[in-house]
């Protein structure tokens, strides 16, 4: 492979001025991430303290090996939703090394309401179920939850996509042999005793870890009877009379040793197999992405230069160098693992969309999975590339992408519009994992794109029932509340505070991210031979 000879000034005022915006955006996503993390009330950490639990963090630092990496999913799901106060949407999650074994990790956060589970939260527990049935990984959860947050029920119980789905996928996991080990430190009420239930290995921290159908309010309500948690679903009850539970715990640091021991007597799942190269870091660094991308979506630059800093030895492959420009493809290496990249370089033009099939296909077919760069505003429009064949063009590359299933990952590095954000294999095509940039915007198409074609439509609709134009008063009172809507929906903090990606991160940890999410993607096999390709329009 050759390596991609970099452009970039690093002393041009243009470049100092990308990075110190960026640097701008990234310290403010730490700050956000450190206040989804700490910001809890006196109250709830001094009731944790006093129960004798621990924090959900320290959980997770007992449980990973060693010096090992977390990839956190979705860290500000549910940002500035309900009381702005649900961080995480109650839940840590993401995948850890435990006893040298990658698993999905899911932590109650008993500090939030109590560990209610609010509408984002169900989103996010059947996010971390899909998770781990595509990539075969097991799936540990630590329960401490009070149940669901009752004035939002409607929201939470009855659709397909709401609590119930959670169980079903239990029962999938267990069908599929996925390992699902839980620790009770806490209440599990309702639902979340079935949540605990339906797990093949439960351990049950004695003292403050209670499995009932109903609690004991309810149970008063509903027989008179009056009975303390401990007595109505406590360890001692579960382990020694209805032998829910299988394993007796002291305390969580206990449970936690406990899920250890089972998790290494796991038996090994061998990991699909690729060509490996000798990992090796960017000639460049990594660092450079924020003064060689604007936060000015309309200010172009090469997206060969973000693939120098994120593959091994900045070594790449182009396939097609000189056909269909606006789409870079070609193959690389990252931390050794072998990608074949599709990167954005200006709008989608026919021949760009048949480069990209082509390349998807031969990915596909080689074992090879796909990393998909976005910063797309969609296809080239107009009655010209009707005639040449854009519709059948953009026809071939979604296909291609749907039907594809060697792991896909994308990550949005800038815009993210229409049509494009499909091509570009956008979340409703379901990569095993989707990430965002902190510059990114999301969207059918840009605020004052939306904002001029509403003004087109409403000066054609005067002009047949024979009217004057707007004036440019009357075009500004459309103008206004359609570019601020965008700009608020098409910004990355919203996106992911509705789990529509799995986590804004650091452009600089682009590579390390993906990495890990590579890695954990082999414990599934690498492709599904079932169905192969769908007809594509000649």
């Amino acid at each position: 492979m050759d390596v991609i000879e970099s452009k970039v000034n690093v002393n041009s005022e243009e470049y100092k001025s990308n990075h110190k915006e960026m640097t701008a955006l990234v310290d403010h996503l730490k700050q956000e991430l450190d206040r989804s993390l700490n910001e809890r009330s006196e109250k709830s950490l001094h009731r944790q303290k006093e129960s004798g639990k621990l924090p959900a963090q320290k959980k997770l630092e007992l449980l990973l090996d060693r010096n090992t990496p977390f990839l956190e999913i979705a860290p500000l799901a549910a940002k500035d939703m309900y009381d702005g106060k649900i961080h995480k949407a109650g839940l840590l999650m993401g995948i850890g090394v435990v006893e040298g074994k990658e698993c999905m990790i899911t932590i109650n956060d008993a500090t939030i309401k109590g560990g209610a589970i609010y509408p984002m939260g169900v989103k996010k527990t059947l996010r971390c179920q899909a998770i781990a049935m595509e990539n075969r990984l097991p799936l540990i959860s630590f329960m401490d939850s009070s149940g669901a947050f009752l004035p939002m029920q409607s929201e939470i119980f009855p659709d397909l996509d709401d609590g119930g789905r959670i169980f079903r996928n239990q029962a999938m996991m267990s069908k599929m042999g996925i390992p699902q080990i839980s620790g009770v430190m806490g209440l599990c009420t309702a639902g979340g005793a079935y949540g605990v239930a339906m797990c093949d290995e439960i351990v049950h921290v004695k003292g403050h870890g209670a499995i009932f159908l109903g609690g004991p309010p309810l149970v008063k309500a509903a027989t008179g009877e009056e009975v303390s948690a401990n007595d109505l679903g406590g360890a001692e009850i579960h382990c020694r009379d209805s032998g829910v539970s299988d394993y007796y715990a002291e305390d969580d640091a206990h449970a936690i040793q406990i899920i250890r021991q089972i998790t290494k007597n796991l038996p090994e799942n061998e990991k699909a197999r690729l060509s490996m190269a000798e990992p090796a870091p960017p000639l460049y660094d990594p660092k450079e992405l924020y003064g060689i991308v604007s936060p000015d979506l309309a200010k172009p630059y090469d997206c060969r230069e973000v693939i120098a800093r994120i593959v091994d030895g900045s070594r790449f492959l182009e396939f097609k160098e000189m056909y269909g420009p606006t789409i870079v493809t070609g193959w690389a290496n990252i931390h050794g693992y072998p990608v074949g990249i599709l990167g954005n370089n200006g709008i989608l033009f026919s021949d760009s969309a048949q480069k990209a099939t082509q390349f998807i296909q031969l990915c596909d077919k080689r074992k090879i999975p796909l990393l998909f760069l976005q910063n797309i505003n969609g296809f080239i429009v107009g009655s010209e590339y009707e005639k040449t064949g854009i519709t059948k063009g953009g026809h071939k590359m979604v296909n291609a992408v749907s039907t594809a299933s060697v792991p896909k990952f994308t990550m949005i590095v800038g815009a993210s519009f229409g049509a494009g954000n499909y091509a570009m294999c956008g979340r409703a095509f379901s990569p095993r994992f989707l990430w965002m940039w902190p510059n990114s915007q999301i969207g059918v198409m840009g605020g004052v794109q939306a904002a001029d074609v509403l003004i087109t439509i409403t000066n054609d609709q005067r002009a047949r029932l024979g009217q004057e134009p707007m004036t440019k008063e009357e075009e500004q009172f459309i103008k206004d509340p359609v570019t601020a809507n965008a700009l608020k929906e098409g910004n990355p903090y919203y996106s992911t505070s509705q789990l529509w990606d799995d986590g804004i991160i650091d452009p600089a940890k682009t590579r390390d991210v993906l990495g890990i999410a590579i890695s954990a993607s082999l414990n599934a096999p690498i492709r599904d031979d079932e169905y192969g390709f769908g007809v594509f329009r000649m």
